[in-house]
Formats: structure tokens, C-alpha cells, sequence
């Protein structure tokens, strides 16, 4: 459980590929998604990729919760086995990450910062990550900053098959470093 201020309490279930798709769906094909590459996907495509997901071993999809409503979309993956798997040299205790904030007619302010600050406490709250990678597009300029807000540092483009991609790391101790100085200067995720 993560708590941000002015935003709500987030939480963390298990995506259900049957149950959660018609909502993803929703989600995936909204052209504020066109960067998770699924805007022609039909609710069977979904369905698919997602009970793909949940069969993996080197993948998972979590479903975040707001207030114990479903708000945004977090996936997790072994890079040494998906998505970057030749692309990089890992190191122990890689873990790749993906979020999906939804489009919404009633932005709140600070809701995805505080959403990628989330996934990133999720996945250090295993002790064995020490560090996050993230591969998002070389266009996707706002997941970009907000990725370096929560402190990630652009490696390199790399060409994946699907796009060009900026590849980020962030180390266990730089992102908590980056919590407390917000913390003492009184910003909050």
C-alpha cells in the first residue's frame, strides 16, 4: 500500500485476463494509449495478451487500485528473458517495468507521478530488485520526465522490434535518495 497525498491510498491485485479485460481494453485502445501499441485491438486481442502474461513466468500485470478502485495498469517482467532479452546485458536483480495511467475526463493533479512512485515502492518492496529498467518509446517525452522524476537515467536508444526506445535505469538507492529529498523540501509524489 501506497499512500499519496492530495491523490489517495494505492493498492495492488493481480490482473484477472477474463474478468479485468473489458476495462482494458477501454484502457489499451484510448488514443492516449498509443504508445502501449494496442489501439486496434479488439477485446478478444486483449483477452490473449493478458492471459499471455499470466501463463509467463518472466512477466506479470498487476491491476492499481485507488481508493480500492482500479486506476492504472503495472507490468513487470525479467529483462534478461522479455522485452530486453539481447538488447541490454542485465544485471542480478534487473527487473523491467511498464505502467498505464487511463485517460480521464477529471485529471487530478500529480495522479501519474504519484502512479509510476507506486509501482517503483512495489517493486523495491522486494529486497532482491536493485535496479528498475524501462524502455519506453524515444517519443514519449512526458514518461520520459516523469521517469526522471522518480529517477531514472537515461542509458541509451536502443531499436527493439517494435520501436526505437530510450533505455533507463534506476537503482534501488536512487530512487529512495530522490524520495527523501522530496520529502525535505515538502513535495510529495
Amino acid at each position: 500500500m501506497t499512500t499519496a497525498p492530495r491523490v489517495g491510498i494505492f493498492t495492488f491485485r493481480p490482473l484477472d485476463p477474463l474478468k479485468d479485460a473489458e476495462l482494458l481494453h477501454s484502457w489499451v485502445t484510448h488514443p492516449k494509449a498509443a504508445f502501449w501499441m494496442m489501439q486496434d485491438a479488439r477485446l478478444v486481442d486483449v483477452e490473449r495478451a493478458y492471459m499471455e502474461i499470466a501463463a509467463d513466468e518472466h512477466h506479470h500485470a498487476l491491476l492499481g487500485l485507488r481508493e480500492g478502485e482500479p486506476a492504472f495498469l503495472m507490468e513487470y517482467y525479467d529483462p534478461a528473458h522479455r522485452e530486453l532479452a539481447g538488447l541490454y546485458e542485465p544485471q542480478p536483480g534487473d527487473i523491467g517495468m511498464h505502467f498505464l495511467t487511463p485517460a480521464t475526463d477529471t485529471p487530478v493533479h500529480g495522479f501519474t507521478r504519484a502512479v509510476v512512485t507506486a509501482v517503483m515502492a512495489r517493486l523495491f518492496e522486494d529486497p532482491a530488485v536493485r535496479r528498475v529498467v524501462v524502455e519506453p518509446d524515444v517519443a514519449n517525452k512526458p514518461v520520459h520526465a516523469l521517469n526522471e522524476a522518480v529517477g531514472f537515467v537515461p542509458d541509451r536508444e536502443i531499436q527493439k522490434p517494435e520501436k526505437k526506445a530510450l533505455l533507463s535505469f534506476c537503482t534501488r538507492e536512487r530512487f529512495f535518495a530522490v524520495q527523501r529529498s522530496l520529502s525535505a523540501t515538502g513535495v510529495t509524489a
